[in-house]
């Protein structure tokens, strides 16, 4: 007997952008997953004839699939308020990708959806249209009322990051011990709920150059990094470091961790991004449900034109679907 195929909302983004095409793609793909687009009907038809792919579009009905053919896609159809223009943001729209967003992500919660994928927003169009919005992660961290981590993976590679976007001049004070141990012990739950790893082994970096140099390059290390790892290792997480950044991704290094702790956005994510830019996929750590996403953004300038290429969801996609099987596999292990 076949096992149902894992049930993936995929969300579209920002309906000018490329987020549409990328789902059409998606959908001719031969990916073993139930894909359920959570989006407005007409924008999938208009952004298949764009890529110039037929795509048969069924509503969703909740029931489980043990094949799904490629060019197929069920649909729980969130209206857009106007038609879209490609390349040109309408904030009108904006409730319509909150909409399709708050679907997906209590649909997770509701056991209707194993994860959700998302494609690029324009978070500068929902703000235009007079919400305060500051992105999926922080979206989906107060829908599911959790505290979360933002981490980068690629097939080779993981990165989690102590802080954000932020400027570069604001960090050093972001860091604190608090942040620190909250962040370790959401990545190191993680690590075990949801990549199956039982005893994870996490890489923190210094915020110096060469970690700080003893006090002689900062102080960050000694004052407030060292304390919390030495804590955190007495309650049994294996923590290395703090390492300096410039050796940390070398080969030699890499066989003795699963993750890494970066301080900030520019100082592992280049490392990522130059190896593997197409099979990057954005996580969030810490919700209650499993959330990728492409690590690009809306492409204005190439919506419209179904040129776009679709590896990155595709990757997103992938890496839900082996995050199930892992989550499955470590529940059934700890139920042993």
């Amino acid at each position: 007997m076949n096992a149902d195929l894992p049930r993936l909302a995929v969300t579209a983004g920002e309906p000018a952008g490329i987020g549409a095409e990328l789902l059409i793609r998606l959908a001719a793909s031969p990916l073993a997953a139930d894909l359920v687009a959570i989006t407005d009907r007409a924008l999938l038809e208009r952004a298949a004839a764009r890529c110039g792919t037929s795509i048969k579009l069924v509503d969703d009905d909740g029931s489980r699939q043990t094949t799904r053919r490629a060019g197929t896609l069920r649909l729980c159809p969130v209206p857009l308020a106007v038609a879209e223009v490609p390349g040109q943001p309408d904030p009108r729209n904006a409730r319509h990708v909150l909409a399709t967003l708050a679907e997906a992500a209590d649909g997770c919660m509701a056991g209707r959806y194993a994860a959700v994928v998302t494609a690029p927003l324009q978070k500068s169009s929902i703000n235009e249209a007079g919400i305060p919005f500051s992105g999926h992660t922080e979206f989906f961290a107060e829908r599911a009322h959790a505290d979360v981590v933002m981490m980068l993976a690629s097939p080779e590679l993981r990165v989690a990051l102590a802080t954000t976007h932020l400027p570069l001049a604001a960090v050093s004070a972001a860091i604190t011990r608090a942040v620190l141990t909250r962040t370790l012990r959401i990545m190191h739950a993680e690590l075990q709920n949801k990549f199956g790893i039982a005893a994870p082994r996490i890489a923190v970096l210094g915020l110096n150059p060469h970690a700080g140099e003893g006090g002689h390059l900062g102080r960050e290390e000694i004052d407030t990094l060292i304390p919390v790892l030495d804590m955190l290792r007495g309650e049994g997480m294996r923590l290395l470091g703090p390492l300096p950044a410039d050796t940390a991704f070398v080969p030699a290094q890499r066989q003795h961790y699963d993750a890494v702790l970066a301080m900030y956005h520019d100082q592992a994510l280049p490392v990522l991004k130059s190896e593997a830019f197409d099979r990057t996929v954005n996580l969030t750590l810490g919700l209650p449900f499993i959330r990728t996403s492409v690590d690009h953004g809306t492409a204005l300038d190439l919506a419209g034109t179904g040129r776009a290429d679709p590896a990155s969801l595709i990757a997103a996609a992938t890496m839900a679907i082996d995050l199930i099987r892992r989550r499955n596999e470590w529940r059934g292990v700890r139920n042993e």
